[in-house]
C-alpha cells in the first residue's frame, strides 16, 4: 500500500467501482459518502455540472469530518469554457500545501450525456429499458466530474469519454435489465460488466467510464503531495 504518512484518504462515495479503483492504485482510504440529493444543473456545460456536483459532495463530507466552514460560494465559481462541450481542466492554487493533519477529500459525479441533455441513474426497470433503447445504435459522452479537497484547497476537473453502442433488441434489453446491474448506474448501463456487450468501441479514459478518470486523479493528487 502506498504511505500516506500523515495524510488520510477519504471517498466521498458508496460506489463499488470506484472504490475498487481507488483499491486497484494501492491506496489505503475511508469511505463517508455524500447522502445529499444530486440535481444537474441545466445552466451549465455538462463538465461544469459534473464538476459542480463532485464539489458539492467534497464539501458535504469535509463538513461532516471537520466542521472546517467552507463556503460552496467560493468553490463553484465556474469560467466560461470558449467550447461549450470542452473539459475543465484541474485547477490548484501553485503555492498551496495542504495541511498534513487535514484529510484529503476525493469526490466524483458520473452523468451520461445524450444529444447534450443528461441520462441520470434508473429509477426503475422500465425506466433503465428506456434509457438503453434510447442509447441504442449511438454514440453518447460519459462525463466525470472529480473534486480533490484538503481544508480550504481544492482542485476539481471533468473527464469526457464518448461511447458508441450497437443497435440492441428489445429482448437482449429486458433480459440485461432483469440482471439488476443497470439499476445504480447512469446511463443504465455497466462497461465493467455485462454491459460491455453493447459498447463497440470508446474514444478516451475507460476508467472514467467506470466513474473515475485515474490519469486525472492522479495528477490531481499530486498538487496535495501524493504520487501514485
Amino acid at each position: 500500500m502506498i504511505n500516506l504518512q500523515n495524510h488520510t484518504i477519504i471517498l466521498a462515495s458508496n460506489s463499488p467501482r470506484r472504490r475498487e479503483l481507488l483499491e486497484m492504485l494501492g491506496l489505503e482510504f475511508t469511505v463517508i459518502p455524500d447522502t445529499s440529493d444530486e440535481v444537474i444543473a441545466i445552466d451549465l456545460t455538462p463538465a461544469q455540472a459534473v464538476c459542480k456536483l463532485a464539489v458539492k459532495k467534497a464539501i458535504n463530507v469535509s463538513r461532516l469530518v471537520s466542521n472546517c466552514g467552507i463556503m460552496e460560494n467560493t468553490l463553484l465559481s465556474f469560467p466560461e469554457p470558449e467550447n461549450q462541450d470542452a473539459t475543465l481542466p484541474f485547477r490548484t492554487p501553485k503555492s498551496a500545501k495542504p495541511d498534513a493533519q487535514d484529510a484529503i477529500i476525493i469526490a466524483a459525479d458520473t452523468v451520461v450525456y445524450l444529444d447534450g441533455k443528461p441520462i441520470e441513474k434508473p429509477v426503475n426497470e422500465a425506466n433503465a429499458v428506456g434509457m438503453l433503447k434510447r442509447l441504442s445504435g449511438k454514440r453518447h459522452t460519459v462525463y466525470t466530474g472529480v473534486c480533490v479537497l484538503s481544508g480550504t484547497i481544492r482542485s476539481f476537473g471533468a473527464e469526457a469519454t464518448d461511447v458508441y453502442f450497437r443497435e440492441l433488441s428489445h429482448e437482449e434489453i429486458l433480459r440485461y435489465v432483469k440482471t439488476g446491474e443497470p439499476m445504480d448506474k447512469a446511463g443504465a448501463y455497466g462497461a465493467q460488466g455485462r454491459g460491455a456487450l453493447f459498447v463497440e468501441r470508446i474514444d478516451g479514459d475507460f476508467f472514467n467510464v467506470m466513474g473515475l478518470p485515474l490519469v486525472r486523479l492522479s495528477d490531481m493528487l499530486k498538487s496535495f503531495g501524493i504520487v501514485l
